[in-house]
């Protein structure tokens, strides 16, 4: 028999949380309490914001069902070693929108991991390759992990940084966001040393550690992270208008595109526009248009046109 309040509602807790209904009866005798006190701490994880519903019959049942938010979740060794691994293999191969967030939520799954298990997710994650292009910089899980809890402290962060000349040097920064392009990751963050705004690539961060100093977050200058991103990448390279006719619903074409590019207008309904703006070299963009399936005519600007047809020539010779 459970005594301990709280531990005997963790217990119940974790009953409940799997998928089925459980008669009063069986949750009494599975906690050694009777069905009176079962009733009674299931009004207790009521007040606490979990919407357990009950059911009227000879034993009644209960069944803990979706509310209005999520409240705390209670996992076996089992479900958090395998939410971890998830995590962590995901954290290559970030799904757009969703990639700040699903490593903050690995940073505070793997704080709380006991040793035991963090062992076991960091063998289950070695023994495993995912299939991808092979070209993406690899990134410990680790280091997103110790990134992403100094930006959520805000703690300041040290770290080592490898620039693309290869020159070494440390940093004291203010971390700000993680910014995910799909093939990198990135930090953006206020260098202290340089007393400016810094976007760092994160595979090239080494030995990162959270001081346990606090600061209060800093104005961006260039209001989202993404924003800041994509100026620094591109800063002093000319920007273009872009404008390009696809053959193809405006919806369909908008879940190939990158969101920064903005959404296509409708032309008709199997044809839409795309206008935006694009800074730096044309060669990605012209990759990425071709990768949407449709076809698609580019009217602006010139270089693009040229690009695309280099690239439509470079294609058909490779077929022989």
């Amino acid at each position: 028999m459970t005594t301990d309040t709280p531990a005997r509602l963790l217990q119940l807790l974790s009953l409940l949380q799997t998928p089925r209904e459980w008669p009063g009866g069986e949750l009494a005798e599975r906690l050694g309490i009777s069905r009176r006190t079962v009733r009674r701490d299931i009004d207790r994880l009521r007040e606490l914001g979990y919407p357990v519903r009950a059911t009227r019959g000879a034993d009644g049942g209960y069944r803990l069902v979706a509310g209005k938010a999520m409240p705390p979740l209670v996992l076996d060794d089992e479900e958090a070693v395998a939410i971890a691994v998830g995590l962590r293999a995901g954290a290559g191969h970030a799904v757009e929108g969703v990639e700040e967030a699903s490593v903050r939520a690995l940073a505070k799954l793997e704080q709380v991991l006991p040793a035991r298990l963090r062992h076991r997710v960091s063998t289950l994650q070695a023994a495993t390759m995912p299939m991808t292009s092979g070209d993406r910089p690899l990134v410990a899980p680790e280091t997103l992990t110790v990134l992403a809890s100094a930006v959520a402290g805000p703690e300041r962060l040290r770290f080592a940084y490898r620039a693309a000349d290869g020159t070494e040097s440390r940093r004291l920064t203010e971390p700000y966001r993680l910014v995910s392009t799909g093939r990198r990751w990135y930090l953006v963050a206020y260098d202290l040393d340089r007393a400016d705004w810094r976007s760092f690539r994160v595979d090239r961060v080494s030995e990162p550690f959270a001081t346990g100093a606090r600061f209060a977050p800093r104005e961006l200058p260039s209001g989202s992270a993404a924003e800041y991103l994509r100026r620094s990448m591109y800063r002093g390279q000319e920007a273009y208008e872009v404008v390009v006719t696809f053959a193809a619903p405006a919806e369909t074409v908008t879940t190939k595109l990158p969101s920064f590019l903005g959404t296509p207008e409708p032309v008709t309904p199997t044809s839409c526009r795309l206008r935006a703006t694009v800074d730096g070299p044309m060669d990605w963009l012209a990759l990425r248009l071709a990768m949407t399936g449709p076809a698609f005519t580019v009217q602006k600007p010139k270089e693009l046109v040229t690009v695309v047809r280099e690239l439509g020539e470079r294609l058909a010779a490779a077929t022989g």
